[in-house]
């Protein structure tokens, strides 16, 4: 990548520094500390391409088409994990937001057609499990998976998470152009900021990388139970901070990311159930979907 310094498209020029010691406080409604974003990924593996994933190399070590043993992998995922987690949320009353390659719509309708009855937000996720620079022509690409997702739940969506969060120099301007209005790739706060395009800001949500089972489970392979933990741990800290008087004090966001091939096995689906049962018995935490944390966010008033 050789772009000069000032090259308003990088992104520490669109992201303009900001110290969280020196952002004004914020605060939720009713008082609460935490918004807990959760974020479910349902995606559209295409059997003619290599695996986003792996959980098995093949003999040889070479990658193969088709790579039949990773491709079911995650369409057990779609098949069923991801019923354990639409009951384990919807009996709990949360709703959660769905991040959905668009041509899921089409390939798994009844995953669409479900979570949109259930009241889930959509949030944009490419339109195949394709790394973003390796679209030829991105505003097409944005503008189909809007277009599919319209087409299922009857509106456009307001946000966007590129595939691996992938994104080239250009994409802020695409997404905003087509009319997004918030992005989880940029993971740089614990609240929300905002992204500089040619066409008005976007707005950065805190998702994660650390509160997400890909990385901690299918690459660090940590012990399952290390997802709670940790997760638990991230909230408290965020909590005591958000509740203080010092100068990282004021509301804040816990984004947290699940797959269900990962989390959505039978060995695992318990432990959601004990995250999302944790954070609801808590008083200083509540559960949010994204457009709900960027409507709460514009309306503070916070330019940073």
């Amino acid at each position: 990548m050789d772009t000069a310094p000032d090259d308003p498209r990088r992104p520490e020029n669109r992201l303009a520094y900001r110290a969280a010691v020196d952002r004004p406080r914020l605060t939720l409604p009713g008082g609460r500390h935490v918004a807990v974003w959760p974020v479910v990924n349902v995606e559209h593996w295409l059997i003619d391409h290599p695996m986003p994933r792996q959980i098995l190399a093949p003999p040889t070590g070479a990658s193969l088409l088709p790579d039949i043993p990773n491709w079911a992998w995650h369409e057990y995922g779609m098949r069923v994990g991801f019923w354990r987690f639409l009951e384990a949320f919807e009996s709990r009353g949360i709703r959660p937001t769905l991040s959905i390659n668009g041509s899921v719509c089409t390939a798994y309708p009844r995953i669409a057609e479900a979570a949109h009855a259930a009241g889930w937000e959509f949030m944009a996720h490419g339109f195949h499990q394709v790394p973003t620079h390796r679209v030829a022509d991105q505003p097409e690409m944005i503008a189909r998976t809007v277009a599919a997702i319209t087409g299922t739940t009857g509106r456009p969506p307001r946000g966007w998470l590129g595939p691996g969060l992938t994104e080239t120099l250009d994409t802020p301007d695409h997404l905003r152009a087509a009319g997004l209005e918030y992005v989880g790739d940029f993971v740089v706060d614990d609240r929300p900021c905002r992204v500089a395009t040619r066409t008005g800001d976007l707005v950065a949500l805190p998702y994660s990388v650390e509160l997400n089972d890909i990385p901690l489970l299918a690459i660090q392979h940590h012990r399952a139970d290390e997802f709670v933990e940790r997760a638990l741990a991230h909230l408290d800290r965020l909590a005591a901070e958000a509740a203080g008087s010092g100068p990282l004090g004021g509301a804040k966001v816990m984004g947290f990311a699940i797959h269900p091939y990962i989390t959505g096995v039978p060995h695992r689906i318990h432990l959601l159930e004990r995250l999302l049962d944790a954070i609801l018995a808590r008083d200083d935490a509540v559960f949010m979907q994204g457009v709900e944390i960027l409507d709460w966010y514009r309306a503070t008033g916070d330019a940073s």
